[in-house]
């Protein structure tokens, strides 16, 4: 999408808009729920289309995340 990420041990460090604006991109979660809502959420506010694969594994700690998701940004 465009950002700049540092992974650590305990998780993921992403910089702010100095890369510039955020770009659809082809996601793999790789079955991680956290993955498949953060990019959900970060495809908001790119440009272009986004594409989660297997975005589903969102259910595992939020069944109703995209549900809840499209209210959000139909706002």
């Amino acid at each position: 999408m465009g950002a700049t990420v540092e992974e650590r041990p305990d998780g993921l460090r992403v910089e702010g808009r100095t890369a510039g604006k955020l770009r659809g991109a082809e996601i793999e979660p790789h079955g991680d729920h956290r993955i498949a809502m953060a990019f959900a959420v970060a495809a908001l506010a790119a440009t272009g289309a986004t594409v989660i694969r297997n975005a589903d594994c969102a259910a595992v700690s939020y069944p109703a995340f995209f549900d809840d998701l499209e209210r959000v940004a139909e706002r």
